[in-house]
Order: structure tokens, then C-alpha cells, then sequence
């Protein structure tokens, strides 16, 4: 599948994962994987069998070469990531779980090989047969240059008719949001499909005061003709120009909530592809979003195709 015609293009930084079990400041094992909310909705998506591609900046590193790798397992198309000659590295994240499971992400990413990511990066790999662009918040939040690529891309895709996913994914760490506000606002505009957190509509809806119906039905009028509210445990509601639709999270024992979000992007994109009906779009979501809750790690547990009935079995079932 990894040298198929992408029918997503995902674009964004990836980069090299260190997790710690206990506090960094004490030391001991860490380990070692790749993240990056982009190409983890692509690996959600190869694996239920949709042939996509991840677009980005690794370093000429031995990181960089992790990533690439690590995409190219999971039948993700990396033909048009770039290799950074230019001396910058690959992006890196370190994170360490506390107290009640409260978990501290770390980001090493300034004067990364991701946030040097070009339109000239991106434009290339939307080719005939690609159906859906994903863009997340993120990687506008990393410089002026990559905040200019997404929204070029953004708007090649509407003119080659090509749908627009944007998750806003805001990112405290990265930019303010002021900043955030003035740069994601002109990419709902072309936006087919938004996806956001409650908090994150104000970041996004014309008016920071208007409460949740109110800024929803006001971004309805402004571009996405989707727009999905997500709400962690509480579930989803979807909203179009025919009606609201809500959806309860799947019920599974939590071990590791990062990722779950890009688990519920990939499951609703899937859904998408597939033609099914708003319901359903957003239950295959929930279900991939469990799958990645109940598994540590961001993308390691996001289930396949045949996966996807394993929550309807009874607790405790063995498949033999």
C-alpha cells in the first residue's frame, strides 16, 4: 500500500518520541518511538486500509531516519518527505507520567527540520486521485514558513476539489492565542471538515464569546460544512446544514489518552472515505479513539480494519 496513490495527504512534523514511566529528573529508561499528530492520523488510516501519504521535514539523522522508517512499516507513502541537508535536526519529544497519571510532554522542535517545511514541499504531492488533505494546528504554530505551506496547500486542494480535514489541535507551548487565532482563521475558511475541541472553538469562531451552539452554526456560515466537536470522555457531536449528530465514547479501560484524538480523526476520515452516513462516521471514530486510549503509546494500538468488532465482543472474551 506504501507505493499506492495516496487518497489522504497528510502534512505536519514528525518526530523522534523519548517516554519515560517516572520523572526525567531521576533518570532511568526511556523509550524510544516516533510521534506527530499528522502521521499518526496516516498510520490510522493505512491500517484501515486507505493508502496515505505523510508530507515533512526529517533531519539527516539518525531520528530522521526513524521516522521514515517507522512510516514506511505502517504502508504510510513518504515519497514526498524531504530529507533536511541543511544541518536541522529532526524534531524531538520527551515525556514523563506523574501523579495520577498526569502526563508532562516536552518539546525540542525550534529550528527543526519540520518548521522549515516550504509550499514547495507540500504542493508536489497533491496528485490526481488524492481525496482529502489533513491539516492540523500544529504545524502552522512552528514558523511564518510553514504557516504559509499549509494554507497554500489548503488552497490548491479547494481548487482541485480535493477535501479539507482541519484539527485544530492548539498547542499551548507553541504560540499564543492571539497568534494561533490569526493564523488558523484564514485555513477554517477553506476548510471542508473542522475538528475541535470545545475550548478550541473560541480560537476559531468569528466572536471568542459566543457560546458553543453559537459559534458552531457561525462557523457553518464561514467555510467547513462539518464541523465536529470533540469531547474526550463526554464523546462527540458532529454538526452540518442538516442537523447534529452525538456520539458517546467507546467504554474501555484507559491506560494512555495522547493520541487519542488523532486515533478519532483517522476513524472519521475512514468513515468519510467509505461514504458512510454521519452516525456512523462518528462511531467508527469513537471506536478508533478507544482502541488508542485502552494502548500506551500514540499510535501503536490503532486498530485494523478487523479490529474494528473487537469492542463489541463481552468483556474477558478469548478469540481463539
Amino acid at each position: 500500500m506504501s507505493g499506492a496513490v495516496p487518497q489522504v495527504v497528510t502534512v505536519g512534523e514528525t518526530m523522534a518520541a523519548l517516554r519515560a514511566d517516572g520523572p526525567i529528573r531521576l533518570g532511568g529508561t526511556m523509550r524510544l518511538s516516533v510521534a506527530g499528530a499528522e502521521s499518526n492520523v496516516a498510520i490510522g488510516l493505512a491500517r484501515l486500509g486507505h493508502p496515505v501519504g505523510w508530507v515533512g521535514r526529517v533531519g539527516d539523522d539518525e531520528f530522521g531516519a526513524l521516522v521514515l522508517r517507522t512510516l514506511r512499516a505502517e504502508q504510510v507513502n513518504v515519497g514526498f518527505a524531504r530529507v533536511d541537508r541543511d544541518g536541522r535536526p529532526t524534531g524531538l519529544l520527551a515525556s514523563e507520567t506523574g501523579a495520577r497519571d498526569l502526563v508532562k510532554v516536552g518539546y525540542y522542535r525550534s529550528g527543526s527540520a519540520g518548521s522549515a517545511l516550504t509550499a514547495q514541499d507540500v504542493l508536489p504531492a497533491l496528485t490526481p486521485g488524492v481525496r482529502v488533505l489533513h491539516l492540523t494546528g500544529i504545524t502552522p504554530a512552528l514558523s511564518e514558513e510553514a504557516a504559509d505551506a499549509v494554507l497554500a496547500a489548503a488552497v490548491r486542494a479547494g481548487d482541485l476539489g480535493i477535501t479539507v480535514c482541519l484539527d485544530v489541535n492548539y498547542r499551548t507551548r507553541l504560540w499564543s492565542v492571539a497568534e494561533a487565532r490569526a493564523r488558523l482563521r484564514p485555513l477554517v475558511r477553506r476548510a471542508d471538515v473542522l475538528v475541535a475541541s470545545a475550548d478550541e472553538l473560541p480560537l476559531v469562531a468569528g466572536a471568542p464569546a459566543l457560546d458553543e451552539p453559537e459559534a458552531v452554526a457561525e462557523l457553518l456560515t464561514r467555510g467547513p460544512g462539518e464541523v465536529v466537536v470533540t469531547r474526550g470522555a463526554a464523546g462527540a457531536t458532529l454538526t452540518t446544514a442538516d442537523g447534529t449528530v452525538d456520539q458517546p465514547a467507546r467504554r474501555v479501560p484507559v491506560v494512555d489518552v495522547v493520541g487519542a484524538g488523532d486515533a478519532f480523526v483517522a476513524g472519521y476520515l475512514s468513515g468519510l472515505l467509505d461514504g458512510l452516513a454521519p452516525p456512523a462516521r462518528l462511531h467508527r471514530a469513537a471506536t478508533t479513539a478507544a482502541f488508542a486510549v485502552a494502548t500506551p503509546g500514540d499510535w501503536e494500538g490503532l486498530p485494523t480494519r478487523r479490529d474494528l468488532h473487537l469492542l463489541d465482543a463481552p468483556a474477558g472474551t478469548t478469540l481463539r
